[in-house]
C-alpha cells in the first residue's frame, strides 16, 4: 500500500528539528514524490548527509511502503 503524502511529511518533521517539507506527487499515483525539505539542521553539511537525515527520518520505509522519493534539501 502507497504511503500517503501526510505521513511522510509527519515523519520528517518529527525527525528533523524545525523542518519545512513539501511533497509532490510526480505521477499522481501516490507513489511516485519529490520531497522538498528545508531545515538549519542541514546548515554546513553535505547534501549526501542531508539525504542520510531524511532517509533516517523515513525510519526504514524507502522501497518498502514509500516506492520512490526525489529529494531536494538545503538549509534555507
Amino acid at each position: 500500500m502507497p504511503m500517503k503524502a501526510e505521513d511522510i511529511v509527519e515523519l520528517i518533521r518529527e525527525g528533523i528539528e524545525n523542518a519545512e517539507v513539501e511533497i509532490i506527487d510526480l505521477r499522481g499515483d501516490g507513489d511516485h514524490y519529490k520531497a522538498v525539505v528545508v531545515s538549519p539542521a542541514f546548515e554546513g553539511l553535505s547534501r549526501i548527509k542531508q539525504h542520510q537525515m531524511v532517509y533516517a527520518a523515513l525510519k526504514g520505509r524507502m522501497g518498502g511502503e514509500l516506492h520512490a522519493l526525489a529529494l531536494e534539501t538545503r538549509a534555507s
